[in-house]
């Protein structure tokens, strides 16, 4: 690999988002933010929100400044799987998205740890709602879900890290400082990604997909939410941990006491 990786950075709505405000735009190949996280800074790309984003927060669209919700998404994340297996919150849903439409070398991952009992906001903004911890059959361990996109990428070729400098986090990628990801030696980065591939139990990956495709929960439409009855949550727990095991030699044990289901 001669040519620099392309990273696209991804923010979401947590204090820490707010390191990246003073970051130069030319150090990304594209910034894509998440709900409200387009008021960090005013030179992002592109706005993926929820279907049930208030209008009177939505910003206004330009020539470099794309948005983006479910008749987008929705087609990406089925092309992944589903959103039962994929995980129905926006930091997953974003994330399968910029894989699948725009297949960065590395996807940069801050305000997404998704940990809510630290002092102070809980959101840059204010309080916000936890969202990714609601009563949801399909998080149940938002750290399976993280791993289970961090192996997807990387078959799509996109090296997934996590820019926080939070001692927690439910997403198992790889911690890299912004130092580390605003000029990625090719041939560090194509280490990484090897490391990882190595890592990765692959028997526990197609243990995985074999139920995900035995169980069959795919709703084309996207709208899990009205198929609860069909879904069994203690089938979806198995797969998850199964995601776990497939990277288990690369991280650390996850965060049981955070986990929504509990």
């Amino acid at each position: 690999m001669d040519a620099s990786p392309r990273v696209t950075l991804l923010i979401g709505s947590a204090p820490d988002v707010m390191r990246c405000a003073a970051w130069p735009k030319h150090a990304f190949a594209g910034i894509v933010a998440i709900n409200n996280a387009w008021r960090v800074r005013p030179d992002w790309d592109a706005l993926v929100h929820a279907g049930d984003f208030p209008a009177d927060r939505m910003p206004q669209p330009g020539p470099s400044r794309q948005i983006f919700s479910a008749p987008d998404y929705v087609p990406a994340q089925n092309a992944f799987g589903g959103f039962v297996y994929a995980g129905g919150t926006m930091s997953m849903t974003a994330a399968y998205w910029i894989v699948h439409s725009r297949r960065p070398d590395m996807l940069a991952f801050l305000g997404c740890d998704m940990i809510y009992d630290h002092p102070g906001n809980s959101h840059f903004y204010g309080t916000g709602r936890p969202d990714p911890l609601r009563d949801d059959v399909t998080l149940q361990s938002l750290e399976a879900k993280s791993a289970r996109l961090l192996i997807h990428a990387l078959r799509r070729g996109t090296l997934c890290v996590n820019l926080s400098d939070l001692s927690r986090s439910r997403l198992v990628f790889p911690k890299l400082t912004f130092e580390e990801v605003r000029d990625p030696s090719p041939s560090r980065f194509a280490a990484m990604r090897a490391e990882l591939r190595a890592g990765i139990d692959i028997e526990a990956v197609e243990a995985a997909e074999a139920l995900e495709r035995e169980f069959g929960y795919f709703y084309e439409d996207g709208m899990y939410w009205n198929h609860l009855d069909e879904i069994d949550g203690a089938k979806l727990a198995h797969v998850d941990r199964l995601w776990m095991a497939a990277v288990a030699d690369l991280v650390a044990p996850p965060l049981e006491e955070c986990n929504a289901a509990e």
